[in-house]
């Protein structure tokens, strides 16, 4: 079967034709690149009409002629077209041998309007295909006679290779350390699945939609897709935003790649805009700007938050009272993508769709389950409201044989079945010892996920068990190391010994595991006391000659980790980054509390452990810890799969009443208001002295 990816084509009307055909051949496997790929050469980006990359056939290039009569430079366009694409698969050695390409390349013009065959051509040389039989007879010719280098050839052709390029472990020498199977983990992931090439490629005009769980690849699709979208359309002002600053380095690194790879140079950064959301006189921000532009009051922080009620957070404020006043909108952007949009108040998405040009080309990822409450974003209809004749103004549809408006990327890439299955257990507490401490809604969500009902149905009431399958749960994921050491659940009798512990297997996976620093993160779950917790295995490890930082505290805030220094972050920081070895400490919190803080607790337990894409610690002390590590041996004894029965309609609300997070809303606006007062304080707005300006620090400094 072939897998038709539709990307920006100036020939819509003879590439679907040409797609319709292969949707057609039920006997080819492979994918058809339509618009697709861009070539980085000297003079600039060269596009491909399309491509075909096929076990069978090998690959394909059509130059396609809308016109019809023949007017086309026939052999110096097939001639051109199969140079470039040569010269870049020369360039990668797997797919070279003995100075010749291993894979064949055939070439072809696809007219299908044309009247005639054009005379003085030799056709053997130079097809020109016009009707269907001229196609079958081509496609018959076509011999790929390299199978086994089809995934090392669709990773170079979707530009994926390039994340690679830049860390190639050419350190490792020992065969089987962890740097080595880290190694072969990462070339494993080198190639983008049906669904994430679509989201990159295909882009309609109005709002697009791309749900996935955490580490399905939705950051690499977003950079992806801005470097297409520069390449394909220079002049459109293009904006990416999103939630977690650290992700702003990693965009410009992600896409400044991609770009070099399509038009062989960076991108124009004058047209392509890598924006934080909110924004001040000092940062580029999306609000910020629709600040000036519109001449309305701009709100920082402090200010937003003095003027809100205290059930509303500061930037849902900020946006609701710009699309108050704001009766005429300027609109100066032709694409805006949101990541993590689930962080995000629904009026910021508002505010984005309002500035962007007629075409409305809005693009929002977000995760299903960052958070395991009942909460989940709104549809499209409900949050861009509906037009002045009641109709919704965004209607996501899936129609065959156009792009795709909603995307669902249900295979995780980061997180091994082991890690994300238990994840799940313990944040919905499907072996908790009191029963389930929460539940979504909407029971279509877990098979949106990856999960598969193997027994039992998916129905209030009654009995399920669910697994995650090899399509949505890779199994190389998980075939690099024992279970034991993919995820390791481990109690001490007291926080000296954690420590202790801690220290010892950084120390080991640095001087014998031959893993880097950047491959190794430590999350403690309780924010406003993280630093404090930190120091003393900061401190032992500086004894080692072991350089660690606070991640976004003593780093800047758009910087995540730092060359030859171990990140420590709280949990909120640690969100949107992934580590290969992931220690989460002090995790006997995840037991402990009231009921209204239970569910609080699994939602960060289930952060912690989803930001590993390798190896898992879970570590803690004392009697909590022991039943958080009791409760895990039950998901392991279970292969991880996950028993239960649904929740009824009347149990969930029960749960949510029991359970639901209430945040002491009084206590967070009172440390919020210390940082206010100290700011102010600071510059000298209010006066206090040095003594008191101390005292603030230290209660404040953790909030």
């Amino acid at each position: 079967m072939v897998n038709v990816i539709r990307g920006s084509s100036a020939k819509p009307v003879s590439s679907q034709r040409l797609a319709k055909y292969f949707e057609e051949r039920t006997d080819i496997e492979g994918t058809l690149y339509i618009g697709y790929p861009i070539i980085g050469t000297p003079q600039g980006g060269y596009q491909i009409d399309a491509l075909l990359v096929s076990r069978q056939q090998g690959v394909i290039i059509f130059n396609i002629d809308e016109g019809k009569n023949y007017d086309l430079d026939i052999e110096g366009t097939q001639d051109e077209s199969i140079t470039k694409l040569e010269a870049k698969l020369l360039s990668y050695k797997e797919l070279v041998q003995k100075r010749k390409l291993i894979v064949n390349i055939s070439v072809a013009t696809y007219a299908p309007i044309w009247n005639n065959y054009p005379e003085g051509i030799n056709p053997e040389e130079y097809p020109v295909l016009i009707k269907d039989e001229d196609l079958d007879n081509f496609i018959n010719k076509c011999q790929g006679n390299a199978p086994e280098y089809f995934e090392k050839v669709n990773s170079v052709i979707q530009a994926v290779t390039t994340i690679r390029k830049k860390d190639a472990r050419s350190y490792v020498v020992k065969r089987d350390s962890r740097g080595a199977k880290l190694k072969k983990l990462e070339d494993s992931i080198a190639n983008l699945d049906e669904t994430q090439n679509k989201a990159v490629l295909e882009t309609t005009k109005g709002v697009q939609r791309i749900r996935g769980l955490a580490g399905s690849g939705k950051t690499i699709v977003l950079a992806l897709k801005v470097a297409y979208l520069h390449a394909t359309h220079p002049d459109w002002n293009i904006a990416v935003t999103f939630y977690t600053r650290s992700l702003k380095d990693q965009y410009k690194d992600l896409i400044t790649r991609f770009s070099y790879e399509h038009k062989n140079s960076e991108p124009d950064w004058e047209k392509v805009k890598i924006i934080h959301a909110w924004g001040s006189p000092k940062i580029e921000g999306i609000y910020y700007e629709l600040c000036k532009r519109h001449n309305i009051e701009y709100l920082d922080f402090s200010q937003a938050d003095n003027l809100t009620y205290s059930h509303e957070e500061p930037f849902d404020f900020a946006c609701q009272k710009a699309l108050r006043e704001i009766k005429n909108f300027h609109q100066y952007y032709d694409v805006i993508l949101i990541d993590e949009a689930q962080d995000f108040p629904q009026d910021f998405l508002r505010l984005c769709y309002e500035i962007l040009k007629d075409d409305k080309r809005l693009v929002y990822a977000y995760d299903e389950l960052q958070s395991l409450n009942s909460k989940v974003m709104d549809s499209p209809e409900v949050i861009f409201g509906n037009d002045n004749h009641g109709n919704p103004r965004v209607k996501l549809e899936n129609l065959p044989s156009e792009p795709q408006q909603d995307v669902v990327l249900n295979t995780c890439y980061r997180n091994s079945r082991p890690i994300l299955s238990s994840a799940h257990a313990l944040g919905f507490g499907v072996y908790y010892p009191q029963g389930l401490i929460q539940m979504f809604d909407n029971r279509q969500l877990w098979q949106d996920i990856g999960y598969e009902v193997e027994e039992g149905e998916l129905k209030s009431g009654e009995f399920v068990k669910l697994i995650r399958t090899p399509k949505t749960s890779p199994k190389f994921l998980e075939e690099h190391s024992s279970i034991d050491d993919i995820i390791n659940f481990k109690s001490f009798d007291n926080n000296q010994e954690q420590f202790e512990w801690l220290v010892e297997q950084i120390a080991k996976n640095l001087n014998e595991d031959e893993l880097r620093c950047q491959d190794i993160m430590v999350i403690h779950p309780i924010p406003k006391n993280a630093r404090n917790v930190f120091g003393k295995a900061r401190e032992m490890l500086f004894t080692k000659n072991i350089n660690s930082h606070l991640a976004g505290s003593t780093s800047s805030p758009d910087e995540f980790f730092q060359e030859n220094s171990i990140a420590f972050t709280q949990i909120y920081r640690a969100k949107g980054n992934e580590a290969a070895m992931v220690y989460f400490i002090n995790a006997q919190e995840g037991f402990s509390g009231s009921p209204s803080e239970i569910a609080s607790k699994r939602n960060i337990l289930f952060t912690a452990m989803t930001r590993s894409k390798a190896w898992l610690r879970v570590i803690g002390y004392g009697a909590n810890m022991q039943a958080l590590e009791r409760e895990f041996q039950e998901i392991k004894s279970r292969n991880f799969a996950l028993e239960f029965t649904y929740p009824t309609p009347e149990e969930l609300q029960q749960m949510k009443k029991v359970y639901r997070d209430t945040l002491n809303t009084k206590r967070d606006k009172n440390d919020r208001e210390k940082q206010a007062i100290l700011a102010k304080a600071k510059r000298g707005e209010i006066r206090f002295s040095a003594d008191e300006i101390k005292i603030l620090e230290e209660s404040s400094r953790n909030a």
